[in-house]
């Protein structure tokens, strides 16, 4: 959460701005169809589907209220774009 006035006693009022899911080949339609819909309608930022096979599609929410393309990554180090200087380096998660 960026926005701590969407914190209360019991937990998040209101979307994320972040969400990081691993994918579960048993889920992938539901993941990447149904949660996505769901995530870009109420605004979460930034989207990870961390897929098992070793790669991770980040998808970042446009001024049009849509996702981009999805940028895919195999490789090196991801910046986390809703927060300045931060990067996830892939050889730490896989």
């Amino acid at each position: 959460m960026c926005d701590l006035s969407k914190l209360d006693e019991r937990g998040c009022l209101g979307a994320p701005d972040f969400i990081a899911e691993i994918q579960s080949p048993s889920t992938a339609r539901y993941d990447l169809i149904e949660k996505f819909n769901l995530y870009e309608a109420v605004g979460v930022r930034e989207y990870w589907v961390v897929f098992l096979d070793e790669a991770v599609q980040v998808f970042l929410l446009q001024p049009d209220g849509k996702y981009d393309n999805g940028t895919l990554y195999e490789t090196g180090k991801i910046p986390v774009t809703i927060f300045d200087g931060i990067e996830i380096d892939l050889n730490d998660i896989f």
